[in-house]
């Protein structure tokens, strides 16, 4: 069965950073390319961005590129979301999520909220 757990977030200054991390274990986590989603309150969820099964390949929306970098230990079953410079507008519940179309498994999400 596929579960994954994630930790981090809570309240961070704008300008600053923060770290999801997303632990996988138990399934063939090196088989499947990941990705991070983010629903900030009262919109859908969104995009941010997605990472090879591999590692090697890496994309990210507009609104995250530059400031946010998404990694994987394939060794330890682990997915990371680096996010720095943070926004007001990136409070968000972050979900990390296998990335293939029509697979709906997801973590059960971390709240960041980004305030003074």
């Amino acid at each position: 069965e596929v579960q994954l757990v994630e930790s981090g977030g809570g309240l961070v200054q704008p300008g600053g950073p923060s770290t999801l991390p997303c632990a996988a274990p138990g399934f063939r986590f090196d088989a499947y390319d990941m990705k991070w989603v983010g629903q900030a309150p009262g919109k859908g969820p969104e995009w941010g961005a997605s990472i090879n099964a591999a590692g090697s390949t890496t994309y990210y929306s507009d609104s995250v590129k530059g400031r946010f970098t998404i990694s994987r230990d394939n060794a330890k079953n682990t997915l990371s979301l680096q996010m720095n410079s943070l926004k007001t507008e990136d409070t968000a519940v972050y979900y990390c999520a296998i990335a293939r179309l029509g697979d709906q498994r997801q973590s059960q999400g971390t709240q960041v909220t980004v305030s003074s």
